[in-house]
C-alpha cells in the first residue's frame, strides 16, 4: 500500500507541476515551477531505486538545462510577454481533450488488473557501473554520434554569435 501511495504522490505532483509550468503567465515563475518538477521527477527515480538517474536528473536538468532556460527567459522582453494575451479561446477544446485522455487512462488501468505483489528489485538498474558498462560497450556508437551532434551544435552557436557581433 505504501509504495502505491508514494507513486501516486509523485504522479500527482509531476502532473500538477507540469500544468503550472505551462499555464503561468510570468516565464520566470514557469522556470521556478519547472525546478520543483525536476526534483519530483528525481524523487520518482529514487523511489524506483535508480539513484544514478536521479542524480543525473538533478545535476543535468535542474542544474544545467534549467539555468539555460532561465538565461533565455531573461533575454526575452518580459514586459511585452506578460502584457500580451497569453490564453486563447480554445480552453473548452483543451479541457475536453484532457478529460478524454484522463478517461482513457482510467479505462486502461481498469482493463489491466494490477497485482498487489511486491515489486521486483533490479539491483543493477540505475547503478553507475551498470550504466557505464552498457554505455561504453553496447551503446558506444549512439553515444559517439550524440557527442558529434552536440559538437556541431556548439560550433553552429559560436558561428551565429560571431556573425551577430560583426553586424
Amino acid at each position: 500500500m505504501l509504495p502505491k501511495l508514494f507513486f501516486f504522490y509523485f504522479a500527482a505532483m509531476i502532473t500538477g507541476l507540469s500544468v503550472l509550468v505551462v499555464t503561468r503567465k510570468n516565464p520566470v515563475h514557469s522556470v521556478l515551477w519547472m525546478l520543483l518538477l525536476f526534483f519530483n521527477i528525481a524523487g520518482l527515480y529514487l523511489f524506483l531505486n535508480a539513484e544514478m538517474i536521479a542524480i543525473i536528473q538533478v545535476i543535468v536538468y535542474a542544474g544545467a538545462i534549467l539555468v539555460l532556460f532561465l538565461f533565455v527567459v531573461l533575454l526575452l522582453d518580459l514586459k511585452k510577454e506578460i502584457a500580451g494575451e497569453q490564453y486563447t479561446d480554445i480552453w473548452s477544446i483543451a479541457v475536453s481533450l484532457v478529460a478524454g485522455l484522463f478517461l482513457l487512462v482510467i479505462i486502461t488501468f481498469q482493463a489491466f488488473e494490477i497485482a498487489d505483489s511486491e515489486p521486483v528489485m533490479l539491483s543493477d538498474l540505475g547503478q553507475p557501473d551498470a550504466i557505464g558498462r552498457m554505455l561504453y560497450t553496447e551503446y558506444l556508437f549512439p553515444f559517439e554520434i550524440t557527442s558529434v551532434i552536440l559538437l556541431v551544435a556548439i560550433i553552429g552557436a559560436i558561428v551565429l554569435a560571431k556573425r551577430k557581433l560583426k553586424e
